[in-house]
């Protein structure tokens, strides 16, 4: 089971802790890999948003339950001042899982 669903707040600061964490386990979707290729997004650029984003929107249910969907938003140095959305599922520990990266403008 995974660790639920939390606040706004409270996923932004977890996933941010998790993405400055030692520990990051990080694990891309073919599909947002792809997605970073076609708008000049690197690795840099996600992580970017990970660690200093915000959570805004409500979560959405994962396919596997007691996980949940996360949007993080940020602008990066490398997005010409269009923000980035980083769908990702936390696991509550050190993985995030990266679904898909999107302009949010």
């Amino acid at each position: 089971m995974g660790p639920g669903q939390w606040p706004i707040a409270l996923a932004t600061q977890k996933i941010n802790a998790t993405a400055r964490s030692d520990g990051l386990d990080l694990c891309f979707k073919l599909h947002a890999i792809d997605q970073m290729r076609d708008r000049g997004l690197v690795m840099g650029d996600v992580l970017h948003v990970l660690k200093f984003g915000f959570v805004l929107d409500d979560p959405h249910p994962a396919t596997q339950p007691g996980f949940f969907k996360y949007v993080v938003t940020a602008e990066t140095p490398n997005s010409a001042g269009r923000k980035i959305g980083v769908v990702v599922i936390p696991d509550g520990q050190s993985q995030l899982k990266i679904i898909t990266v999107m302009w949010r403008d």
